[in-house]
């Protein structure tokens, strides 16, 4: 069976088979055959490749890494766990958000935190006329699952609703960005998520506590890990289901 996501990563990075062979110092063949044939290169081969396209081994070959091995890298993916958000520096936020050349993704229902920083927005806007691909993910103020969230949080039914509204409002400038979107969900918020190209903070959930006071953890991607991308995976299951706000 064919390699379509080795087929799609490598087209998408404007590599052919004779760049491939040439870095992986193999017969072009062989780079032809890892991708018409499913074939699994050797893990030297896979990293290699891996970073070529700025994708992890466990995307381009699932079966490829035996899991306790996944189990040890994941591990290592945790840069640092934090007690509570609010521990977190703001200059931690504030240099990932600086540093980032290729992907800023926020999942969240308001994040109102954000607008501590006054220089959040237009540095959003700035990345995006960089070709930083932006994608922000708020929550729907008429969604239930936001009622429900102030409700578990003991803040009221309100109270969400009415941080979410803030919060597009604190967004809007973007609706007119090109390069970056912003969309709203009524998804179950079991993290909020924070991704800035290969870093990523995801803020836990828990039930009786509001965001600030709940655990998050600092993430970097490796190629051959599950934590990172399992997070990666969820933000673009919660894309698919959002909608574009009607500002």
């Amino acid at each position: 069976m064919a390699n379509e996501r080795l087929r799609d990563a490598l087209l998408r990075n404007g590599l052919d088979l004779d760049k491939v062979a040439k870095a992986t110092n193999v017969d072009p063949k062989t780079v032809e055959r890892w991708i018409t044939q499913g074939r699994t290169p050797y893990p030297r081969h896979r990293h290699t490749i891996a970073s070529m396209v700025r994708e992890t081994e466990n995307y381009l070959w699932p079966d490829a890494v035996a899991p306790e091995r996944k189990t040890e890298i994941g591990t290592s993916e945790v840069v640092k766990l934090y007690p509570h958000r609010h521990s977190v520096p703001a200059e931690t936020f504030d240099r990932l958000l600086n540093g980032a050349t290729r992907h800023i993704e926020i999942l969240i229902y308001a994040g109102m935190f954000l607008a501590d920083n006054p220089r959040f927005i237009r540095t959003l806007q700035a990345k995006a006329a960089e070709s930083v691909k932006v994608r922000i993910l708020l929550g729907d103020p008429a969604a239930r699952a936001l009622a429900l969230r102030g409700d578990e949080e003991g803040i009221g039914r309100e109270a969400i609703p009415a941080k979410a509204r803030n919060s597009l409002a604190f967004f809007r400038p973007l609706a007119d960005t090109p390069g970056a979107e912003v969309r709203v969900h009524g998804t179950t918020l079991y993290n909020s998520i924070y991704r800035y190209d290969d870093d990523m903070l995801v803020n836990t959930h828990v039930y009786g506590f509001v965001a600030g006071h709940a655990p998050l953890l600092h993430l970097r991607r490796l190629s051959g890990g599950d934590l990172f991308e399992t997070y990666s995976e969820s933000f673009d299951s919660v894309w698919g289901l959002a909608k574009i706000p009607k500002w």
